[in-house]
């Protein structure tokens, strides 16, 4: 195993152990496991029941976009894309991901269509090289058995969009073509708002019945956030409609995950629903991360520009990022840096939910 000594923000020493399968970084107050062919990952503390100090953690998962540019042209996208975008070049990302500390595990790429940036297999591949496992999103439009094939070699997990503005035939038979080429982790994104109940319902009554998805891994549900093409036209899903998809999935055995910024919702879903066990319920808050922006996880936009999340910039404090190419070292320069600090501490400050959107 290779072994590497790197600094914690706080100054505490550290080591990164990895080898092919496993990384891991060790200290006396921040741990976490990472399996490079499962995806399974768990963090802790002083000791494995300890969950840890959020303020000394670095980026475990770096949030990169590659690309702006888009054909698809959803009512709620929050970027509020456009075929007119840009892409990020092999070698921008090269820079970018040289600065990157050690404990990068994973990058989630952010991507709108599967042939918008020419550089975009390349910047996977390089990922790969350097032993860090690359993610994607795609909206199944344009595919073909050659992508599917790339697809499946190369990445550690692939999430399709379905939606209403999206072709549910395609998202469906994209799936199908990954499972079937032994894909474990293939899993459904689906933003969920007061406007499309009905429809994410309707999906999870397709994993129970469409055989295309009999492999799927999961549905991720994605709270709506109220920025882009998405602001004063959709709004949030009740707690009342969201303990409905929650109570509905459970109840007929269907895998379900969320993204972080709906975790308090789901908190408050256990702890309403008086049918679930103490020991299931503890076990599913065992399981859910709360938001780990600039605690865990970091964002960098297609011209190289950090910031906490994707629905950051923009925002009060966040009108521009930090710049990730000029800086010397990214934990001094832009994790410990003084807006990063003040947006991490308001945060934790406020129990890890989100302090921009309204969930």
């Amino acid at each position: 195993m290779k072994k590497t000594e790197i600094k914690l923000i706080n100054g505490e020493n550290a080591v990164v152990v990895e080898d092919s399968k496993i990384k891991m970084l060790k200290s006396e107050n921040y741990n976490f496991v990472f399996d490079k062919y499962n995806g399974f990952f768990a963090r802790f503390g002083k000791t494995q029941e300890d969950d840890g100090d959020p303020m000394i953690g670095l980026p475990e998962i770096a949030d990169i976009e590659i690309d702006t540019a888009c054909k698809q042209n959803c009512t709620f996208c929050y970027k509020s894309n456009n075929k007119d975008g840009e892409y990020m070049s092999l070698e921008t990302y090269k820079n970018i991901f040289s600065k990157l500390p050690l404990s990068v595990t994973q990058v989630a790429f952010g991507i709108t269509d599967i042939d918008s940036n020419p550089d975009m297999w390349d910047i996977f591949d390089y990922t790969r090289s350097k032993s860090v496992i690359p993610n994607v999103t795609i909206n199944g439009s344009r595919m073909t058995s050659e992508l599917y094939d790339r697809l499946a070699k190369t990445m550690g997990a692939v999430a399709v969009s379905v939606g209403t503005s999206y072709n549910k035939e395609n998202s469906y038979n994209a799936i199908k073509e990954l499972t079937d080429r032994g894909m474990k982790q293939v899993n459904i994104h689906d933003m969920i708002c007061l406007e499309n109940f009905d429809y994410t319902m309707q999906v999870m009554k397709d994993c129970k019945t469409d055989e295309r998805l009999k492999n799927l891994n999961a549905l991720v549900l994605l709270s709506l956030k109220t920025k882009g093409r998405a602001e004063n036209r959709f709004h949030p899903l009740s707690q009342d409609k969201f303990n409905e998809l929650c109570k509905y999935a459970i109840e007929e055995n269907i895998s379900i995950g969320f993204d972080s910024c709906s975790s308090h919702k789901f908190f408050k879903y256990l702890d309403s629903d008086k049918s679930l066990s103490d020991e299931y319920r503890n076990k599913m808050k065992e399981c859910v991360e709360p938001c780990e922006s600039s605690c865990y996880s970091s964002y960098i936009d297609v011209k190289g520009n950090y910031f906490p999340c994707s629905f950051t910039p923009g925002t009060e404090n966040w009108k521009d990022g930090l710049d990730v190419l000029k800086c010397e070292n990214f934990v001094d320069d832009i994790w410990n840096n003084e807006k990063t600090v003040k947006f991490r501490n308001k945060l934790i400050g406020c129990n890890r939910d989100c302090p921009l959107y309204k969930i």
